[in-house]
C-alpha cells in the first residue's frame, strides 16, 4: 500500500508542475515578444483563448471561462477519488496523474487570471511546425505516457486473472442500492446548485440589463444550462464508479467469506485473506478461529473413529477386556 512518503512525492509533483509551469509562463510574458528558433525549437509569447493546443477557443467566452474553470475543480475530485479507489501502489500510475493534473491546473489558473492561456513553446521539422503550446501542455502529455504505460504494465494487478473474486456485481441488490443512495445524494447537491446558479444569473441580467434582457438570457442562460447539465452528468458518472467500487469493497469480502466457510465445510482449510482495500478486514481473525475450530473437531472424529474401530480377527479374541483398554489405561493416569 502507499506510505506517506509516497503520499508526499504524489501530491508534491501536483505542486512542483504547477510551479513549474507558472514561472516559465512568467519568463516568457516578460521576455518574449517575436518568435525566435534554436533548431527545431522556437520561442515565441502567444496567448491562447482555449485549452491544450487551442482547444474550445471558438466557444463563446463566457461558456469558455467557466467551463474551463469549473472543468479544473472537477478534475481535483475525479484526482483524488482515482488516488483514493486505487487497488495498488503503482507509483508509475500515480505520479502520471499527477503530472496530468498538475499541467491541467496550470492551464486552469491562466484562464482564471488573465482569461487566457500563455504559449510560448513551437516545434517545427520536416516543413512545418506544432501550434504554440507551453510546459503545461508538455507535462500533461507525459503524464498521459506514463499513465498509459503503467496501465499496460500493471493492467493485471488491477484485477488478477486468478483472484477469486472477479465479479464486480457479487451483490447487485445490495450494491445497485449503494450505487443509487450515493448519486441521489450527488443529484440532491446538482439540482440544489443548478437551481441557485441559473436563478442569480437570471435576476442579474434583468437588473442589470436595460430594455430587453431576453436577448441576454439566451445568449448567456442557455449555453450556462448546456454546460452545468454536461458537468453535471460527468459528476453523476463519476458517482456511479465510486459507488460501484466502493460497494464491491463491502460486499466482495462477506461473498468471499460466504464461500470460504462453504469450502471449509467441504475440507479445504485454506487461510482467508481479504484485499487490503477492502472494508471488514476483521473477518480473517473470524476466518482463522472457524477454520482452527473445525480442524480441531475433525481431529476429534478422526480420533473417536479410531477407539470405535473392530478388533481385527487375527488378534487374541480371548482378552475380553480389550474393548475398554482406553478406559483403563485413562483409569491408570489417574
Amino acid at each position: 500500500m502507499v506510505k506517506k512518503r509516497d503520499w508526499l512525492l504524489i501530491l508534491g509533483a501536483v505542486f512542483i508542475a504547477w510551479i513549474i509551469d507558472a514561472g516559465t509562463k512568467q519568463w516568457a510574458l516578460k521576455t518574449l515578444s517575436t518568435i525566435k528558433f534554436y533548431g527545431p525549437l522556437g520561442l515565441v509569447f502567444h496567448r491562447n483563448p482555449g485549452a491544450m493546443l487551442g482547444m474550445f477557443s471558438d466557444l463563446p467566452a463566457i461558456l469558455r471561462i467557466v467551463s474551463l474553470s469549473t472543468g479544473g475543480a472537477f478534475l481535483i475530485f475525479a484526482y483524488a477519488s482515482i488516488q483514493y479507489l486505487l487497488p495498488m501502489r503503482s507509483m508509475l500510475l500515480r505520479m502520471g496523474l499527477s503530472l496530468l493534473l498538475g499541467g491541467i491546473l496550470g492551464n486552469v489558473t491562466d484562464r482564471i487570471i488573465w482569461g487566457s492561456v500563455i504559449d510560448f513553446i513551437v516545434l517545427k521539422g520536416f516543413g512545418t511546425h506544432t501550434p504554440a503550446f507551453n510546459l503545461a501542455d508538455a507535462i500533461q502529455w507525459v503524464g498521459y505516457f506514463m499513465v498509459v504505460w503503467a496501465l499496460i504494465r500493471d493492467g493485471s494487478q488491477l484485477w488478477p486473472e486468478n483472484n477469486s473474486r472477479k465479479r464486480v456485481w457479487v451483490n447487485r441488490r445490495f450494491q445497485t442500492k449503494y450505487i443509487f443512495i450515493l448519486i441521489g445524494i450527488g443529484l440532491g447537491f446538482s439540482i440544489i446548485s443548478g437551481v441557485y446558479s441559473y436563478t442569480y444569473l437570471q435576476v442579474t441580467i434583468d437588473e442589470l440589463v436595460p430594455g430587453n434582457p431576453m436577448i441576454f438570457e439566451r445568449r448567456f442562460l442557455r449555453p450556462f444550462l448546456i454546460t452545468f447539465l454536461i458537468i453535471s452528468a460527468g459528476f453523476v458518472l463519476i458517482l456511479f464508479l465510486i459507488g460501484r467500487i466502493l460497494s464491491h469493497r463491502v460486499a466482495g469480502p462477506v461473498y468471499a467469506f460466504g464461500k470460504y466457510a462453504e469450502e471449509l465445510l467441504e475440507g479445504n482449510s485454506r487461510v482467508f485473506r481479504v484485499r487490503k482495500s477492502d472494508e471488514f478486514s476483521e473477518l480473517e481473525k473470524l476466518a482463522q478461529k472457524l477454520r482452527e475450530r473445525l480442524i480441531e473437531i475433525r481431529e476429534e472424529e478422526h480420533i473417536a473413529t479410531l477407539d470405535g474401530e473392530p478388533i481385527p480377527e487375527d488378534e487374541d479374541l480371548d482378552n475380553s477386556e480389550a474393548p475398554t483398554e482406553p478406559k483403563m489405561v485413562s483409569d491408570s493416569s489417574n
